[in-house]
């Protein structure tokens, strides 16, 4: 006889089912051509003190054991810090790592903010910042002298962005976070065990923050104004749960692309309409991972999920409970040609090397 009492007791944050499908395996230990990573974290101001890579001819050694080209670093900061990531990694190991800058936009609260920013970014150019990081404290943290939020369509920010097309850098921009981050906090939020964990990523309260359609618009809005400049969409441009809206910014904005890192989660379990965008669009989408500290299982379920016609894979294997969401994903089996472009062509193109 079975007793009945614990499962019926059972908690949610106990409960680890283990698949019993009998479902293809193929393991793909190196991309099909040499990747980009457009999309990673090198430097240390999301681990403080210590760099998020601490060993970089250990980092080395597993880019080039799975068949990494090039890691686009997104932590380089502004001044001293730029300095500290160019001289430890474009500088040190050129056209192995990427650098792009992220500015202070803090500094808007203060007299003539904006031309601070601007000056910023004209530094960071001179030094050798390859790119912008626009991250998702704007719209949602930033705030200008009068105590206002500063979104993304704002005229500062699309000024600033618009100098950074005119002195030919892209632009990686953040905006929001996954849409549930914005929906109440109850039994039917499909992230709560990622919003329990990380209780300070959730957005939803109207008095604080700007709803999820607001940003996404503003986000828009700064797209289609600034035609000079090369956008990157990050996660799959910032609303992975909706691809015809992603759809839409693509078609209505050459100057727009997207990258799929952290996102593997939400593409995975609409892998059908996730391939048909790629092929409607193969010249507009990178490979991203962004798995800090970067390790294999991170770049072969990538490789794994672009690569293969695999089901119901795990798509963080080795963590008891799958970070973004409880269920599996499905390969994409992308063609030989459109592999080339997402993993290196795009990328190479984009970033000139």
């Amino acid at each position: 006889m079975t007793d009945w009492t614990a499962a019926a007791h059972l908690s949610l944050a106990d409960w680890h089912p283990r698949s019993r499908l009998a479902a293809h395996r193929t393991d793909v230990g190196r991309s099909a051509v040499p990747c980009v990573d457009v999309h990673n974290h090198l430097g240390r101001w999301l681990t403080p003190p210590g760099w998020t890579a601490p060993d970089v001819h250990e980092l080395l050694e597993l880019m080039d054991r799975r068949n990494v080209a090039t890691v686009v670093n997104l932590d380089g900061m502004h001044g001293d810090e730029l300095e500290a990531n160019l001289d430890r990694y474009d500088r040190a190991h050129p056209d192995r790592f990427v650098t792009f800058c992220q500015l202070e936009w803090s500094l808007l609260a203060q007299p003539d903010g904006e031309a601070l920013v601007a000056e910023q970014l004209r530094d960071c150019a001179r030094r050798g910042a390859r790119g912008v990081k626009v991250w998702k404290t704007v719209g949602l943290t930033v705030r200008d002298a009068s105590g206002e939020l500063v979104l993304p369509d704002d005229e500062r920010v699309v000024r600033t962005l618009a100098l950074a097309g005119t002195l030919g850098l892209p632009v990686l921009i953040h905006v929001a976070d996954p849409i549930a981050f914005f929906d109440p906090v109850d039994a039917h939020n499909e992230r709560i065990d990622e919003l329990q964990a990380n209780p300070d990523w959730w957005f939803g309260d109207p008095d604080v923050h700007p709803t999820f359609d607001r940003l996404l618009t503003a986000l828009e809005t700064l797209v289609l104004a600034t035609p000079g400049t090369t956008y990157i969409g990050a996660h799959a441009g910032c609303v992975a749960e909706d691809l015809d809206r992603v759809e839409r910014l693509l078609r209505a904005a050459p100057n727009w692309h997207i990258d799929i890192a952290g996102r593997m989660a939400e593409l995975g379990r609409q892998p059908r309409r996730t391939r048909r965008l790629v092929e409607q669009f193969p010249d507009r989408v990178l490979f991203g991972t962004d798995a800090f500290p970067l390790d294999d299982d991170a770049l072969t379920t990538h490789f794994r999920f672009l690569e293969t016609a695999d089901e119901a894979f795990e798509y963080a294997p080795g963590e008891a409970v799958p970070p973004q969401g409880r269920w599996t994903v499905s390969g994409l089996h992308l063609s030989a040609a459109t592999l080339e472009a997402v993993y290196a062509g795009n990328a190479k193109r984009l970033l000139g090397l």
